[in-house]
């Protein structure tokens, strides 16, 4: 029951002009995102703390990426550094006030109850 009702709130809780602010930066860098996620009064706004768990979850799976390739292709795969243009595209769409979804992150993410469009 308790479930539902934060469900309710998440999609009755208006986007706030800061909410996109914040989860833009947390997209473009990984530090606003560990400190939207620690400031009481933003970690508990749904939108802000979605979008700061997803961006820290995709530059991570993307470092790695890039540090794979690099090291496989002796550094020629360097030009894989593009990859981080994503990121900027996603903060984008979350400063337009969409929730953004990645594949298959967005449903590991959700499973394992890190944050979730719900609250």
């Amino acid at each position: 029951m308790e479930e539902q009702e934060n469900v309710v709130f998440a999609e009755t809780q208006e986007i706030t002009d800061d909410d996109k602010l914040w989860s833009l930066l947390s997209w473009i860098t990984g530090i606003a995102a560990i400190i939207a996620l620690v400031m009481e009064d933003k970690k508990d706004r749904a939108f802000i703390k979605y979008n700061a768990v997803m961006a820290l979850v995709v530059l991570v799976v993307l470092s790695v990426l890039v540090t794979i390739i690099s090291a496989i292709t002796c550094g020629i795969g360097a030009i894989t550094a593009l990859a981080y243009i994503y990121p900027i595209y996603l903060g984008i769409k979350a400063f337009q006030g969409t929730w953004v979804e990645v594949p298959y992150l967005t449903d590991f993410v959700e499973k394992q109850g890190w944050a979730s469009k719900g609250g």
